[in-house]
């Protein structure tokens, strides 16, 4: 949720700290803030609401110094507020903290510290950790911090500065992310490999429990003991490295909405042999043996990502006849799953480092259950601590509303349903290369799609005022219809629910009237004449229909107010397409609501938190 960056080297610090807080805007945050330490004392500067703000105030009073911790905060304990926002003091203001998480025994351990004479000015779990650290700090800095870590309960991603023990930062993990940048005569650190991506490519990924001590020439890590390990340094190389920019879109969305056709025939080409007879998975780590042995699989993730693994349930039971059930990653987490050894759990995260999947692979793990994830992002947690790892590729996404990043899933669920299946001899490799050539068409398909925006644009005219929209769906495309509410609610503000469309009879139907539109997934497949009736039976209570209909279907068009028209393609590949015209109809409501879209209200990028 919220971002860290750090730095110490030689270059001036204010401008390299608001610049990696700027790259980790996506995350979510309602204030910002910096601490510095220039020539032994420590200097701190916090604002809520944007980064820009800050900014400006840096500007007029800068900061200065070659040390520095920075932080967006996304509110959890204490409202949005400038003395909530991070760095946080000690009572002498000798250091300050930044902390992503949350700890659990805050209350029990503020009481204490007040007790003992602590005056704590803020609404935080944050603060009583600077209170902590002053309580043990003496000269030593790492110590003081190892102490007050076996006090905490809860996740934390702590940066720690002090003018007592001044060029030096402190750094600690606990199922939070933080990355240090290994530079030359200087370092870095982050909660996310975007903020210091464009300084260094040489990162350390540190572990659960881990503390790190880092000078401007020095990495030193040590395990919850307090013992020094040997730290691992990976060369990242991947095309993060090229970093966020718009290139002319208004907004990331859009321009990440536009990038799908490319990413789609670039996974398709890095995946798919030319001959069309092998589809290559680098990093499963999981023999075939195995994987053909498989008879149940587990699919556990969170908001969009959860959306793409239903699609996987009806690819799996379809083609592979393996029980499939699907799971939300903060219940999966909490349950005791029936499960034995031929059982395959499955994590899908965009970030890598979603807190809820994350503590679902481990209960996973402790079963002993072989584990394999689908995941976004090179080397993040998710991606570390599975067995396996099929890398979706979709480069970086800033926008908070996942575009990309869903159809990117969906392709590596085909492309790993088909090379299951003919694993798994379900599907016959003449079957398979069909199945290909028919995914190689999706490139092209999307391209006409943004090319033709006109009906979409006129839809966003007609409904932007609506404060409630229903969408409806059936067989691979139910998982469609609750994407596209939850794309609409998300930077819309307008309340939006998904159902599968043989439900309306048993509920949803009654708010149906003349003022509610209802979008329904109505393509030329196996439910069609289904979702005809369900279109019909909204007609006669005088709602307007919004239909993602198949090109060349005049049929539909008795029934529907207005068509968002996809290319035909084979039923179970339907959801790339149908998410293209959604993702824009919500993107077009949202602009002409005044919206904000990269960044909607109370919601962040990487959910790191429960």
């Amino acid at each position: 949720m919220c971002g860290i960056v750090g730095y110490i080297g030689s270059k001036f610090v204010d401008s390299l700290l608001i610049a990696g807080l700027e790259r980790l805007e996506y995350r979510g945050y309602d204030s910002a803030g910096i601490a510095t330490l220039n020539k032994g004392k420590l200097k701190i500067k916090k604002q809520a609401g944007k980064i820009q703000l800050l900014k400006q105030i840096l500007k007029e009073e800068p900061l200065g110094g070659e040390l520095g911790i920075g932080h967006t905060r996304w509110a959890t304990h204490g409202e949005p507020t400038n003395k909530n926002a991070h760095p946080h003091t000690d009572c002498y203001n000798d250091l300050a903290i930044v902390h992503n998480g949350i700890i659990e025994n805050y209350e029990e351990l503020r009481e204490k510290l007040i007790q003992e004479g602590h005056t704590l000015s803020t609404d935080t779990d944050t603060e009583i950790i600077a209170h902590l650290v002053e309580k043990y700090l003496k000269n030593d800095l790492l110590s003081a911090v190892q102490k007050t870590l076996k006090l905490l309960r809860g996740s934390y991603a702590l940066a720690i500065i002090s003018r007592k023990d001044p060029d030096k930062i402190i750094i600690s993990r606990w199922e939070s992310p933080l990355i240090i940048g290994v530079g030359k005569g200087e370092n870095f650190l982050a909660s996310d490999v975007p903020a210091i991506l464009n300084l260094t490519s040489k990162m350390i990924f540190l572990e659960d429990g881990q503390v790190g001590l880092i000078t401007k020439n020095q990495i030193k890590i040590y395990d919850r003991q307090g013992s020094p390990i040997k730290e691992i340094v990976r060369q990242l190389k991947w095309e993060v490295l090229r970093g966020p920019k718009k290139d002319g879109y208004r907004h990331f969305m859009l321009k990440e909405i536009h990038e799908q056709p490319a990413i789609i025939r670039d996974v398709l080409q890095r995946r798919v042999s030319r001959n069309r007879q092998e589809i290559y998975f680098e990093n499963i780590n999981i023999s075939d043996k195995k994987l053909a042995k498989i008879d149940r699989i587990i699919i556990q993730a969170c908001g969009t990502s959860w959306h793409a693994g239903l699609v996987g349930k009806y690819l799996f039971e379809n083609y592979l006849r393996v029980h499939t059930e699907v799971d939300i990653s903060s219940e999966f987490r909490y349950r005791n799953p029936v499960a034995g050894g031929d059982t395959l759990v499955m994590a899908i995260s965009q970030s890598g480092e979603t807190a809820d999947t994350l503590a679902g692979i481990r209960l996973a793990k402790s079963k002993f259950l072989q584990v394999l994830s689908l995941c976004n992002s090179i080397e993040s947690t998710i991606a570390r601590e599975s067995e396996g790892v099929i890398y979706v590729y979709a480069g970086p996404e800033i926008g908070v509303a996942s575009t990309k990043a869903y159809t990117a899933e969906l392709l590596a669920l085909f492309l790993l349903t088909i090379n299951w299946g003919v694993l798994r001899k379900s599907l016959s490799l003449e079957k398979a290369r069909e199945m290909i050539e028919e995914l190689e068409k999706i490139p092209s398909y999307m391209n006409e799609l943004l090319d033709n925006q006109k009906s979409i644009y006129e839809c966003a005219d007609q409904y932007y005022q609506t404060q409630n929209f229903l969408f409806l769906g059936r067989s691979f495309n139910y998982p469609t219809a609750l994407e596209g509410a939850l794309k609409l609610k998300e930077i819309s503000y307008i309340h939006a629910e998904g159902y599968a469309a043989g439900e309306m009879k048993h509920g949803p139907l009654a708010l149906v009237d003349e003022k509610m539109p209802v979008v329904c997934i109505a393509l030329k497949d196996s439910v069609y004449n289904k979702m005809v009736s369900n279109i019909q039976e909204v007609k006669a209570r005088k709602g307007k229909v919004i239909a993602v209909a198949t090109q060349g279907d005049e049929e539909i068009k008795k029934y529907a107010d207005h068509c968002l028209f996809i290319p035909p393609i084979r039923e179970e590949f339907s959801p790339i397409l149908a998410a293209l015209p959604l993702q824009l109809l919500a993107y077009h409501i949202a602009i002409k609501r005044g919206c904000h879209v990269d960044q909607p209200r109370n919601l962040a990028k990487s959910v790191t938190v429960e």
